[in-house]
């Protein structure tokens, strides 16, 4: 009986002790499970926590650089803006009245599938807005294409020319006007990297235009003037002279905007393509 007892006894205390151990497991299973969950949210939580402070600190980084991108830009900063912009940029070259080269830039303002419209200086395709005249060409790099003056607007030095091209990178317009102080930059076609540039500070900004100090070459009348993002503020010009004489080192360029007055279609405030009008 003894025996027996004893047996049953080291049984009873056989089970309870395994009871008592699947218990503790279990609970400890349980507590690991809940802490690798929590583990894991907190973890995630935290890298979302990174990842957020992480693009405020660009934002307030990029918003402190952009008054200095607008008074000084060198080296890299101009690299970069002809990189952006030389897809949209052509280099425009004819005859003046007396059969001398005539020169200057365009870039494209609207494309579709079927033609691309170019903005130019009228000043660059005088001679060709009567007939007979001669050809205008616009070459990008090595492709040197003819085009056909369209329309043209002669008391803003502005002209549009059509591409037999489709599907060319358009540039984008600048939605605010500069302020006086701000750095601009004129950019020819015309340039080993694709096109060339220049800066120069703006002096006023006005309904007839914007006066900048950038330096306005034959090979630049007719290009952009960009911003520092490479958005188009206005038009370059030589002979623009809305206040009736001549600038000396101090150019007024045409602003974008006034291209929809005649030369462009922009009912959306851009141009269409290529719905343009005569």
């Amino acid at each position: 009986m003894l025996l027996l007892m004893a047996s049953l006894g080291a049984a009873f205390s056989g089970t309870v002790l395994y009871a008592y151990y699947e218990y503790r497991l279990n609970t400890t299973q349980q507590r690991v499970t809940s802490f690798i969950n929590r583990f894991d949210k907190q973890f995630k939580g935290a890298l979302n926590a990174i990842a957020t402070e992480r693009e405020d600190a660009k934002g307030q980084i990029c918003r402190q650089l952009e008054p200095l991108q607008k008074v000084a830009a060198e080296g890299t900063t101009l690299e970069n803006l002809i990189k952006k912009v030389s897809p949209s940029l052509w280099f425009v070259h004819t005859l003046d009245e007396a059969g001398q080269p005539s020169v200057g830039s365009a870039f494209v303002v609207a494309s579709d599938s079927n033609q691309t419209l170019l903005l130019t200086s009228f000043t660059t395709v005088r001679a060709a807005s009567h007939q007979p005249g001669p050809q205008v060409f616009a070459r990008h790099g090595d492709d040197d294409e003819k085009v056909q003056l369209w329309t043209w607007q002669d008391d803003h030095d502005l002209a549009l020319l059509i591409l037999s091209k489709p599907n060319q990178a358009r540039m984008d317009w600048a939605g605010d006007s500069p302020k006086t102080g701000d750095r601009v930059f004129a950019v020819s076609g015309l340039g080993a990297g694709g096109g060339s540039i220049t800066q120069g500070l703006v002096a006023d900004v006005s309904a007839a235009g914007v006066l900048s100090d950038a330096q306005v070459g034959q090979e630049f009348q007719g290009g952009p003037v960009i911003n520092s993002k490479g958005e188009v503020l206005a038009v370059a010009s030589r002979s623009y002279a809305p206040l009736g004489f001549a600038s000396d080192g101090v150019y007024f360029s045409v602003p974008i905007h006034s291209a929809c007055d005649r030369v462009l279609r922009c009912p959306s405030g851009t141009p269409n393509a290529p719905g343009q009008r005569g």
